[in-house]
């Protein structure tokens, strides 16, 4: 199997991105020892050849929100191209599995859907990190493979690859376009990515491997791009990279003159929001104020994702991660100050190689000290062709009693406490996973969920906080936001609003505002970040659209729902966190039925029969006469 860059019959430096070359200028492994040819890869693989672009592709995507961007794009193409998309494997022609190679299960998972797909023999496009950080895996000969940098060329390899050629691009010096077709999985949510790769060298990391160093998209091809997705209704935007404080150091600009850029672009009415992405503690120290400054305006969720990924300096230094524990307090100290309701969330690795019980316990007391809303706890992990993999392990029966511990003790936090009777902001971007609530962030990213009709999603709301949990909390709208000012919005929560500082359309900065969950992205060195893990105790919930709307437009449905409200106390935690409680729970609550719900749904059933009974009686009535 060779490069296809190295097989092009001819220059294509005038394509423009996302275009689909003739299918002459598409490299192919030429070995007539490999089935190259449509009728026989038709005959010995079970399946009809159909015309290009008519198929049906099946999408997998693994790690994080670059991927899972890198994804959309894909999809978008293909789309475009005529090809049907389907999230059911069976039905699909051709499996194209973006991969991640942060994590040693994500790794094995891509595995183990290769060997599903081979017995079931489909065609298959690997694409993703583990193709580009590890081209020589056995795993992926005989299927074509797609480079991270590649992805505006997907069509072309989709094509090929339905008609029985194995090809392979991965080569390329320069960033695919970001003006591509795009499918998002959220309607709501646009994932735009700054850069790709990073500056760092972590011993640990892989994901370096595949994105490589540091690229920056420019400042004006960002803000045509935020434009764009604006006039296409998107209400979230999140920022997403490898590291995203070091954006555009490579071309002369910095973070904090991207994020003014990109707010002189946001709806003065705050109807779309942004979300800044994960960054190290290095590229930030020097740009605090800036960055501050920005994540006080109204149009900017007041959250950033900073790892620090071990609270000993020892443990820091044999990471690689070029900061101390000081300079994270620093930038968590600073921006706690300069920004009304701020909240951080982090990262930990336990048991990374040569960390003492001494070394834990810093970290315990860290965590502990500052009680951050949110903590992706990983185990650590080797990953192959890293320099942490030669280095000697820590007794994995201890890395799992450390993940255990700093897992309890970040349980016992009570972040939502004294929320309740407050009131709030909300945008509502997503359904939850027990189908019944609508998820909504405050300006802090609070997950709130409320019940409320699909028709709101992507709409921002006044809520009155009614109860709060160890994940989220819960609310009840008062009423929508639409076409006002931030300001304007802001006043609406008046007497809510306990602190002065507060920007326009920021939601009420008291003390207990201090915790917030977020699905963040996970692609640097966090938790799906380059340390390999098996166990990720997080509070973001797994929160995905639902299209089928059918249970929550009747009677029952509403009885349902109304039920829920009632229990949503003693549930909040396995809702959000979609655990095996949460099915206990929906066992429970079918028996915790009160007298008025009984009288209510016999009174239906009553109702019921009486109309069959009338309508039985009116029909021997007419047949008599």
């Amino acid at each position: 199997m060779e490069d296809i860059e190295d097989l092009f019959a001819g220059s294509i430096s005038g394509a423009p991105p996302g275009f689909r070359l003739p299918l002459t200028s598409v490299g192919l492994n030429p070995k007539k020892s490999k089935k190259t040819h449509l009728l026989d890869y038709a005959n010995n693989n079970g399946f009809t050849p159909k015309i290009p672009g008519t198929q049906t592709i099946y999408i997998k995507t693994f790690g994080c929100s670059h991927n899972q961007s890198d994804s959309e794009y894909m999809a978008g193409q293909l789309s475009a191209f005529g090809y049907s998309l389907s999230e059911n494997p069976e039905e699909a022609d051709l499996w194209l599995i973006n991969t991640c190679t942060v994590k040693s299960p994500s790794q094995s998972a891509m595995d183990t859907i290769i060997t599903k797909g081979r017995s079931s023999k489909k065609p298959l496009v690997v694409a993703g990190c583990v193709p580009q950080g590890s081209r020589d895996l056995k795993e992926l000969e005989g299927v074509s493979v797609v480079g991270v940098q590649q992805i505006d060329r997907v069509v072309e390899v989709v094509e090929e690859t339905l008609k029985g050629h194995e090809v392979r691009l991965l080569n390329r010096k320069t960033l695919p376009a970001l003006d591509l077709p795009k499918v998002r999985k959220n309607t709501c949510v646009e994932i735009l990515p700054i850069n790709v790769g990073c500056l760092g060298a972590c011993t640990y990391c892989k994901t370096k491997h595949a994105r490589g160093h540091l690229g920056s998209y420019t400042v004006d091809s960002l803000v045509g791009r935020v434009r764009s997705v604006i006039a296409d209704g998107v209400k979230e935007i999140w920022l997403s990279s490898e590291d995203t404080g070091a954006y555009g150091r490579d071309i002369g600009v910095n973070l904090p003159i991207l994020l003014k850029a990109i707010v002189a672009e946001l709806p003065s009415d705050a109807s779309t929001m942004l979300r800044i992405g994960m960054t190290n503690p290095p590229f930030i120290l020097e740009h605090l104020k800036e960055i501050a400054d920005v994540l006080c305006h109204p149009c900017v969720y007041s959250f950033l994702h900073v790892p620090v990924q071990s609270g000993s300096d020892a443990v820091l230094n044999a990471m690689n991660r070029e900061y101390t524990v000081s300079e994270f307090r620093t930038v968590v100290d600073t921006l706690t100050e300069l920004v009304p309701g701020m909240h951080i969330a982090t990262d930990i690795i336990c048991g990374f190689p040569g960390e003492t019980d001494e070394d834990f316990a810093q970290t315990v007391s860290l965590i502990d000290q500052y009680k951050f809303s949110q903590v992706h706890i990983s185990q650590f992990y080797p990953r192959p062709g890293t320099p942490a993999a030669r280095m000697k392990k820590v007794p994995s029966t201890v890395v799992k009693k450390r993940s255990r511990e700093l897992t309890t003790v970040f349980e016992s936090f009570t972040p939502y406490s004294g929320m309740e009777g407050r009131v709030e902001r909300i945008w509502i971007t997503d359904i939850a996973t027990d189908r019944v609530h609508l998820v909504g962030h405050t300006k802090g990213y609070i997950q709130v969920l409320v019940v409320a009709p699909q028709s709101m999603l992507g709409t921002s709301a006044i809520v009155k906080i009614t109860s709060v949990g160890r994940w989220s909390v819960f609310g009840e709208v008062i009423e929508t936001v639409e076409g006002r000012s931030s300001k304007t919005a802001s006043s609406t929560m008046g007497a809510s609003s306990t602190d002065d500082k507060c920007s326009p359309c920021s939601n009420a900065c008291s003390e207990g505002c201090e915790s917030s969950i977020v699905q963040e992205e996970t692609c640097d060195c966090g938790p799906g970040g380059c340390a390999g893990t098996t166990v990720e105790q997080t509070a973001a919930s797994n929160n995905s659209i639902s299209q089928n709307d059918g249970s929550s437009r009747n009677l029952v449905g509403w009885l349902l729902r109304k039920r829920k409200n009632h229990v949503q106390k003693q549930m909040e935690t396995e809702v959000t966190t979609g655990s095996d409680k949460k099915q206990e729970w929906a066992e429970q609550s079918t028996a915790l039925w009160n007298t008025v719900d009984r009288v209510l749904l016999g009174g239906m059933l009553v109702s019921f029969l009486t109309i069959v009974v009338l309508l039985i009686h009116l029909g021997f009535r007419t047949l008599s006469n």
